[in-house]
């Protein structure tokens, strides 16, 4: 066994935490019980020291996976060589069927023929850091690291184990019509007969479930199988005890093949999640977005002078200490594996126009209380003072502070919308002072974030290189979608950070404090398609984002960035900004089309 390429497995989750299924029917990374707790299994980071949960036939064979229609029901059907045809159903159980826990089914049904089939059950609990030790059990095998952790699978009466070392092996011939299921529980040391569990009736009910959330999409554009998929895989990195979106569900999946670029994504960006909830708002989903003002009120209520923390902790804890994990070598041998974020303690501007944004959009379909005012008042005020300070901006270089024009246009975003929202409110006085202030930070932007020379705006003041994130100028309104200003700064990223595959763009090539060279990066593409429709060039945006849907996977999901010279996905999986911008895509040239611009801006 090898660590599957990244892009060759489907993601079920229960709105706790998300599982990695490969296309080999081995769950080869999966954190319980939440998003950034300890893993389970991780073989997907080293396929030896991982622990990994597979179910496959013990004979040639070939795979396919599938999801069950507007669901996170994840079907992988593998073809023997003799005929045999067998269906792994993976799912974890939501909303009331969940039953207070994590759990993991898996059902094992033969459609055709006979199949021999093999279940290797290894967990490696705190990262393959503790010794896992193995016990029979009547109804199936319990695991524990004799110190806290415990994860047990409960199997179908026919089902016999041997335990091994770390965990434990079945094998068994599965008959056409025979259904076997297992049943993994994180944190009980009871072994429930598997009927306890009752699979078909749990699976009927998450099916139920998943279908009534992803009835209430309200999209009917062109791209409704994609924009759904994404919304599907965007609900699973949402955690719904506090309302925090991660990132993505994964770390140290690699940006890039040297250089030591990998990281850890299992937290919640307040950046990622307002562009996640950009992406549900034009789909008319609520519950998401008010859940985060829900979180975003809970971080927010330390009071201090210090710049708004970017990410926390999905219960909203403020330290994630980055740390390397040594023992394990990394996916594919391309290490570190980390821990932890070492960018929590960053100053990023551009956060602050990102989370109001949002709130204005919120306040679209609700009313302004005096808690969240607060919040957003204190948030805009200290915008105010510090929008001429240098920061890290969007993409987290690790070489020191710069004056990034993108961080400064979202601090205009930041102070315009305070504006609008503070003038509705019947907040005169401070209407009026962040409108001056958001005055004063777009003539600065035009005059040095300009290069009146090659007639585009820049990275940084006085520095040469470009910055993909200034695609979503007109996006955000800082200046009118048919301004040449904007048409000829699209130009010239396209031309300068444009890839080989032309669809494809990266988001800088400036010096960042890191070596290697990393890939494309996906939101980035779609912001050009984004900006080009904007501009009236919706053909030419559809072209390109046609040529980007089929970048995704056999399930359309997305990783962080697409390597051009050979089209496999990099980077942390799947990627919630990816998926957000996808959607907004999928709007934005839906709108157009329709000639109905003004529904494109946030």
């Amino acid at each position: 066994m090898s660590e599957s390429a990244i892009s060759e497995h489907g993601i079920i989750g229960d709105l706790h935490t998300a599982v990695l299924v490969a296309t080999d029917g081995d769950i080869d990374w999966c954190c319980l019980p939440r998003f950034d707790s300890p893993s389970v299994f991780a073989a997907l980071l080293d396929d030896e020291r991982g622990g990994h949960f597979q179910i496959l036939p013990e004979t040639e064979w070939t795979s396919e996976q599938r999801y069950l229609p507007s669901t996170n029901v994840l079907i992988t059907e593998f073809n023997g060589r003799e005929g045999g045809v067998v269906q792994v159903t993976d799912f974890m159980p939501v909303g009331p069927s969940r039953a207070g826990r994590s759990r993991i089914f898996r059902g094992v049904k033969c459609v055709r023929g006979s199949l021999p089939m093999c279940v290797r059950f290894d967990p490696r609990f705190d990262y393959a850091r503790q010794d896992t030790v193995c016990r029979p059990r009547r109804s199936g095998i319990l695991t524990t690291d004799r110190k806290k952790d415990v994860a047990t699978v409960s199997a179908s009466p026919s089902v016999a184990w041997q335990c091994s070392e770390h965990g434990a092996l079945a094998r068994f011939t599965i008959r056409e019509g025979e259904t076997l299921w297992f049943v993994l529980t994180f944190d009980e040391d009871e072994v429930h007969p598997v009927e306890h569990h009752e699979p078909e009736k749990t699976l009927d009910a998450t099916i139920r479930w998943w279908d009534t959330w992803a009835a209430g999409l309200k999209y009917e554009g062109a791209f409704r199988k994609e924009v759904e998929r994404s919304a599907l895989a965007l609900k699973l990195c949402c955690y719904e005890p506090t309302g925090a979106i991660v990132a993505a569900p994964t770390t140290s999946l690699p940006e890039s093949y040297v250089g030591g670029r990998n990281w850890d994504y299992r937290f919640a960006w307040l950046r990622d999640s307002a562009f996640v909830l950009f992406a549900l708002d034009v789909l008319g989903v609520d519950q998401e977005m008010d859940a985060f003002l829900h979180f975003l009120r809970r971080v927010c209520r330390l009071e201090t002078d210090d710049p708004l923390q970017i990410m926390f902790a999905v219960d909203s804890a403020r330290e994630l200490p980055e740390k390397v994990l040594e023992h394990l070598r990394g996916w594919r041998g391309y290490g570190p594996v980390r821990i932890g974020n070492g960018a929590v303690g960053q100053f990023q501007l551009d956060v602050y126009g990102e989370v109001v944004a949002t709130a204005a959009l919120w306040l679209r379909r609700r009313e302004l209380s005096e808690g969240l005012w607060k919040v957003l008042a204190d948030l805009i005020n200290w915008t105010a003072v510090h929008w001429r300070d240098p920061d890290q901006s969007i993409w987290e270089p690790r070489h020191g502070a710069r004056h990034h024009v993108f961080s400064k246009i979202m601090a205009w975003v930041a102070l315009d919308r305070g504006a609008r929202i503070a003038a509705k409110a019947g907040h005169e006085k401070e209407a009026g002072r962040w409108r001056a202030e958001a005055d004063l930070v777009k003539a600065e932007v035009l005059e040095k974030g300009w290069d009146p020379e090659r007639k585009t705006f820049v990275q940084c003041y006085g520095e040469p290189q470009l910055d993909a994130a200034l695609l979503v100028i007109p996006k955000f309104g800082f200046l009118p979608r048919l301004d040449p200003r904007v048409r000829s700064t699209v130009e010239a990223i396209r031309k300068e950070l444009g890839s080989k595959a032309e669809d494809l763009v990266y988001r800088y090539k400036s010096e960042d404090g890191l070596e290697g060279e990393e890939g494309a990066f996906v939101i980035c593409s779609f912001w050009l398609c984004q900006a080009l429709a904007m501009m009236g060039d919706v053909d030419e945006a559809e072209r390109l984002f046609r040529n980007q849907l089929r970048r995704a996977n056999h399930l359309g999901l997305l990783a962080e960035e697409i390597d051009p010279d050979n089209g496999e996905q990099l980077g942390n999986f799947p990627q919630g900004l990816s998926h957000a911008g996808l959607i907004n895509t999928a709007h934005v040239i839906d709108m157009i089309k329709a000639k109905r611009p003004d529904e494109t801006l946030n």
